[in-house]
């Protein structure tokens, strides 16, 4: 599958005791085009019957879904591809294990991250984080617009800019080259979880638009 990667909500348990469901659930309603599971704290079988669930909602609404980091799970639950970071499989060993026709996706915060992942078979990048956060201490300092820009620059494979994106920023990534935006925080820890999937959607597409559609 190709996929769309616009609106990319990465589901997280750490908000106002949301479960991944009702994150999953409320930001399809409003516009997602991608979803990811992420849970550090899950036992395998937990993480499981998570994956199970919104494999479910992803397919009944035609979005991507893919698991964070647990390839094992990704597979069990039939999701659409996993994604993973620097301590995670090798990208090459995960393209070995998915196999051609799912998708798999790798963190990037260099261009010399970036340029391997796709050499070893990545279908995306997840690149960041473009703007400081705090919802992951561990991400690493900020490489801005321009570290994005020059990453989506040196791959084919589409990249998604990650870390501190909101609604108001979020064209500025989309006009440094990416396909689409990641969000934690910015769906999970919202007042209305919908509603703000759909400003960031409608930013966006808006965005994608005025530089032509383009979905690199």
């Amino acid at each position: 599958m190709t996929p769309d990667l616009r609106v990319y909500v990465v589901t997280d348990r750490s908000f106002r005791g949301r479960t991944h469901e009702e994150v999953a659930r409320a930001a399809v309603a409003g516009g997602a085009t991608a979803l990811q599971l992420r849970d550090k704290r899950a036992t395998g079988r937990e993480l499981l019957l998570w994956a199970r669930t919104l494999r479910d909602l992803a397919r009944r609404e035609r979005v991507l879904f893919v698991v964070n980091d647990r390839v094992d799970v990704a597979l069990a639950a039939e999701a659409d591809g996993a994604h993973v970071g620097d301590d995670d499989l090798p990208v090459v060993d995960v393209r070995r294990l998915l196999g051609p026709d799912r998708v798999v996706g790798a963190s990037a915060g260099t261009v010399e991250d970036a340029v391997r992942a796709e050499r070893e078979g990545a279908d995306y990048l997840g690149v960041g984080p473009v703007f400081p956060t705090g919802t992951k201490p561990d991400a690493g300092a900020a490489i801005g617009v321009d570290g994005l820009r020059a990453i989506a620059r040196a791959v084919r494979i589409p990249v998604v800019g990650i870390g501190g994106i909101t609604a108001d920023n979020a064209a500025e990534v989309i006009r440094a080259g990416a396909a689409g935006v990641a969000v934690i925080s910015a769906v999970a820890d919202a007042d209305d979880m919908v509603q703000a999937t759909r400003r960031l959607r409608e930013a966006v597409d808006r965005a994608l638009g005025e530089r032509g559609g383009a979905r690199k």
